[in-house]
């Protein structure tokens, strides 16, 4: 019952602000184009054909998308949908559908549709149902959402991937009002299973299905303290009942949870968690510094959100800056993450990440970005047997101590050689390392690897052809203590535009050697065409074709092949 009175308040506050958003426009009533509509359609059409080896993919393809908009006086109500004849993707043309009209200040969510309140309570999780977004004025704005969030599946034996799940209705409210110094909100969620949904006879008893509760409160604010120093915190506590059918017991309820009333009931399976975040920046002339903590309790869970990372505290220092007239920006940044919180687990991991980077504009030709990322983890095992056994505190302290160091470094160099309005010429290098290696206690395990890629180009335009060359190469190496790995090639691009622009062509040819241990284990040579052709800003012609030959001279038989694949496509909008 109580489920259906929630229904009924979203239902009343939906009409209202209908009946509402219609007076307004009344007088919009009986005028000429006050329905206007919108959309458009789009198909394409693949061939695929394998020459010296087997098709890997089907020899020919469709899929026809559109959308549409109707406008009614003011109100927007848009569909789209999707059909093509691979039939394995889905079992009908129109499996989950929604509606998203608004008006003004109204904008309204009906069908399969997902909203966000905050990260630690409602998140991105799809509902069947209804919720409506509201904005009166500057200083109000309203949250509501009520709908399905699981419906009832019954286990099946013979079914693979079978998970038996309760029907779970959900609804939410999140309120929000804007000060002169910034914005509070306040979020309201609640989720419980229909306990009569599932047949739970036949459901083995391993599985550990049990019909749950959910209630989280949360509390959010941005606020300016003074000039150039802002506060943003958020503070969530969760109440999760694991076995709703177990006998009541209010006096089990914690925290806030004691003055909830009807929105929790509490029994011995319930358990309670909290999250919090807090960040203070301050920014000042063309420099900035941000201060972030995080801490989150084991087990947190919220039914808002598909998965959570949860026993963990966060620590992160931000700073940035610009110097010499901002043609040098500066960016640096530390963070420590650590689990096991409570002291609970029998390991425990701690991270630290610290980056920098810095972008110059030498000039009006040559610009640099260069950055470096360094991240280290440690993990540490806590053998009981080794506690129980030491002489003194201090044996067996490195035995179980285990770090993972990764180091990155990045360079990116650019340089126009020329740029008139007949002639334009650039150089373009990115260069990037990355190294990995592996520690036991202090000794290096010899399990490392170094990466480095490789990447030039130079592009050639004539301007009054509307005619551009692009002439590029790249090179990647992996070198681990049995194998180093090398791949390089060329590209070659040319783009060229017709009839006023009407027809883009481009052409392009590539090709890639793969190396192990200095041996030739591969060669791709890729040839791809493309064209597109716009008329009257409404109809779009595609059309692409790629080959691509690949050669393994390691394999005696099917070592060389040849793919080709060609799409042609066509779209319509109007409006």
């Amino acid at each position: 019952m109580k489920q259906h009175y929630i229904f009924l308040i979203i239902f009343i506050l939906t009409v209202f602000f209908n009946i509402q958003s219609n007076a307004q426009d009344i007088e919009a009533v009986g005028k000429k184009d006050q329905i206007k509509v919108s959309g458009g359609i789009s198909t394409n059409q693949v061939y695929y054909d394998a020459f010296g080896s087997a098709q890997r993919r089907d020899p020919y393809s469709y899929f026809l998308t559109g959308n549409l908009n109707f406008n009614l006086y003011g109100w927007n109500v848009p569909f789209s949908y999707t059909y093509s004849n691979q039939h394995s993707a889905f079992q009908q043309p129109f499996n989950q559908y929604s509606l998203h009209p608004y008006y003004k200040w109204i904008r309204a969510h009906m069908g399969y549709v997902s909203m966000t309140f905050s990260p630690y309570t409602l998140s991105g999780r799809l509902f069947y149902g209804g919720g409506v977004e509201l904005t009166p004025g500057d200083k109000f704005k309203i949250d509501i959402m009520y709908g399905r969030l699981n419906k009832a599946i019954a286990f099946d034996s013979t079914a693979t991937n079978n998970v038996p799940s309760y029907k779970k209705i959900g609804y939410g409210l999140k309120l929000g009002y804007k000060m002169k110094t910034g914005i509070i909100e306040t979020i309201f969620f609640r989720s419980k299973d229909d306990a009569g949904s599932l047949d739970t006879s036949f459901i083995p008893m391993d599985l550990n299905l049990t019909p749950q509760e959910n209630l989280v409160l949360s509390l959010k604010t941005n606020q300016k303290i003074i000039k150039g120093l802002n506060l943003s915190f958020e503070y969530s506590t969760s109440a999760l009942t694991h076995d709703m059918r177990l006998s009541d017991d209010h006096e089990q309820a914690n925290n806030i949870f004691k003055y909830v009333g009807p929105f929790f009931n509490a029994n011995s399976s319930s358990a309670y968690y909290d999250a919090f975040n807090t960040g203070l920046q301050y920014s000042f002339n063309v420099s900035s510094v941000s201060l972030r903590y995080e801490r989150i309790d084991p087990e947190y869970q919220t039914h808002g959100a598909y998965y959570f990372t949860n026993d963990l505290e966060n620590i992160t220092v931000n700073a940035s800056t610009s110097l010499f007239k901002q043609r040098v920006n500066v960016g640096a940044n530390v963070g420590v993450q650590r689990d096991d919180i409570e002291n609970q687990k029998m390991s425990s991991m701690r991270r630290v990440v610290s980056s920098f980077n810095v972008g110059i504009n030498a000039s009006k030709k040559l610009n640099l970005n260069l950055s470096y990322s360094n991240f280290q983890s440690y993990t540490n095992i806590k053998s009981q047997y080794d506690r129980l056994t030491a002489l003194t505190p201090y044996d067996n302290i490195d035995t179980l101590d285990f770090t993972q160091i990764s180091q990155n470094a990045n360079a990116n160099i650019g340089y126009n050689i020329k740029t008139n309005e007949n002639v334009r010429q650039q150089v373009n290098m990115n260069v990037s390392y990355q190294r990995a290696a592996d520690k036991q206690g202090d000794n290096s395990t010899k399990a490392g690897s170094d990466f480095i890629n490789l990447n030039a180009g130079y592009s050639h335009s004539l301007v009054p052809l509307s005619l551009s060359f692009t002439l590029a190469a790249n090179y990647n190496r992996s070198d681990t203590p049995d194998l180093i790995t090398e791949m390089f090639g060329p590209t070659l691009s040319v783009n060229k535009s017709f009839f006023d622009k009407l027809l883009r062509s481009a052409l392009s040819v590539s090709m890639n050697n793969a190396y192990s241990n200095s041996n030739l284990t591969s060669r791709v040579i890729s040839v791809r065409v493309t064209n597109s052709m716009k008329y009257k800003k409404q109809h779009n012609i595609n059309l692409s074709i790629v080959c691509v030959n690949r050669h393994n001279p390691i394999v005696e038989t099917g070592g060389n092949f040849t793919e080709l694949t060609a799409t042609l496509g066509y779209s319509y909008n109007f409006r």
